[in-house]
């Protein structure tokens, strides 16, 4: 059967397992909302075979969606567990920032196995982490690598700043080039979050830059169509992540 214009976002109408949902889609009834059904069914391969990088990417704006206009899914998350714990298959691997406020399973909406999530301060790569993506991508078969900055980073305004502290100036080190290569005209201190910000997003698009020249197994793959990497920015005020282009 085609998918219709109005029909559910392809993510939710792969994961959504009710007998309710069942009947509605059998009869053709389209753009049901159900806000008290679950999610309670991890996804599975076949589903996650079917997605094409654009259409994860899409299901993650629309998750966002929700997210930001309060509207998330009932995740059963007892039951995602349950569904899992013999094989996950996530169609996507995201590297964000350690901090509090920018968890993105939450800001995407997304439940248990949909998704693989490295966090380290500032959003950096390393060897670890693209090897970790190269089994997610390679290996396990996600297909998009989506690097997340944020607004008012904490790592960036610390390279800006500086800041030296044990192994953190190690870290702070490799996000320092993001400063010179930013163009801002204003002041460009820590104190001003208009540049952090500034800053945040030209790491993100040079975190990019170096996970395609690092490694050369996501870069083939790439080439290939099979994986899409792309960046984005979360806005602590008001819940958005801005994709960039």
């Amino acid at each position: 059967m085609s998918k219709l214009p109005d029909q559910e976002p392809p993510r939710r109408a792969l994961l959504k397992r009710t007998a309710a949902l069942s009947v509605l889609a059998m009869t053709g009834i389209a753009g049901f909302t159900a806000p008290s059904v679950a999610f309670a069914a991890a996804m599975t391969k076949e589903q996650r075979d079917k997605m094409t990088p654009d259409d994860i990417i899409a299901s993650f704006k629309q998750g966002n969606m929700r997210f930001r206009e309060g509207k998330m899914q009932q995740h059963d998350y007892v039951a995602q567990k349950q569904a899992s714990a013999q094989g996950q298959f996530p169609a996507a691997v995201i590297l964000s920032c350690i901090d509090s406020r920018a968890p993105a399973e939450l800001l995407f909406d997304v439940g248990i196995g949909e998704t693989f999530n490295a966090r380290v301060a500032g959003n950096i790569q390393n060897d670890d982490i693209l090897g970790s993506m190269e089994f997610a991508c390679a290996a396990a078969g996600a297909k998009v690598v989506l690097v997340m900055g944020h607004t008012a980073c904490g790592a960036v305004k610390g390279a800006i700043e500086n800041v030296e502290l044990g192994n953190l100036t190690g870290l702070l080190n490799k996000i320092k080039p993001a400063i010179d290569k930013t163009e801002f005209k204003g002041e460009r201190s820590g104190s001003n979050y208009e540049f952090v910000d500034a800053v945040a997003k030209t790491n993100v698009e040079m975190t990019i830059a170096d996970i395609r020249k690092n490694s050369p197994v996501l870069k083939k793959l790439e080439e290939e169509g099979k994986i899409k990497i792309v960046g984005s920015m979360y806005h602590l005020d008001g819940g958005k992540v801005e994709f960039l282009a």
